[in-house]
């Protein structure tokens, strides 16, 4: 079923904000990949400072809020709400929940707890990320098969 009417499709595909949002996706994806790197090293010893897992977590929860703000705009732009639109409710559940987890490690970090605890936190808060990531480029495939039928019908 398609996420978009065509009015909506159309206001989509004219907002700046679904270029910022092009553009700021593969960034984050990039900084959770070199996060994942570093922390995944720092556990085999390859790295011995801690506090390259702290900036990485740092960084990508920047992202994270960013890409959710810009987003939000997205959505008010185009559904209407700036955040939990119809159309994006499990994406935006996905991200709030992300989020959640991205900002626990600080706050683990700023109650003291062992490096070993926050180096899980850290590894669960980019397994949430990559799970919200895995739905945006679900219904983005599914939204551009859905655009191709619509194409091909009206072609017909």
């Amino acid at each position: 079923m398609p996420r978009y009417t065509p009015e909506q499709l159309q206001k989509r595909n004219a907002s700046p904000w679904t270029r910022v949002q092009g553009i700021l996706a593969p960034i984050q994806f990039l900084i959770f990949l070199a996060g994942l790197t570093v922390t995944w090293l720092y556990t085999k010893g390859t790295i011995t400072d801690f506090a390259w897992i702290t900036t990485f977590v740092t960084l990508k929860t920047f992202m994270l809020v960013l890409i959710f703000v810009t987003g939000g705009f997205f959505e008010l732009e185009v559904f209407g709400k700036f955040a939990f639109a119809h159309e994006f409710f499990w994406e935006d559940f996905g991200s709030a929940i992300a989020m959640i987890v991205h900002i626990s490690y600080f706050i683990l970090f700023w109650m003291g707890l062992e490096q070993h605890i926050l180096i899980l936190t850290a590894y669960l808060a980019y397994l949430s990320y990559l799970i919200n990531a895995a739905q945006f480029v679900i219904r983005l495939l599914l939204e551009k098969h859905n655009e191709r039928k619509l194409k091909a019908g009206r072609q017909e």
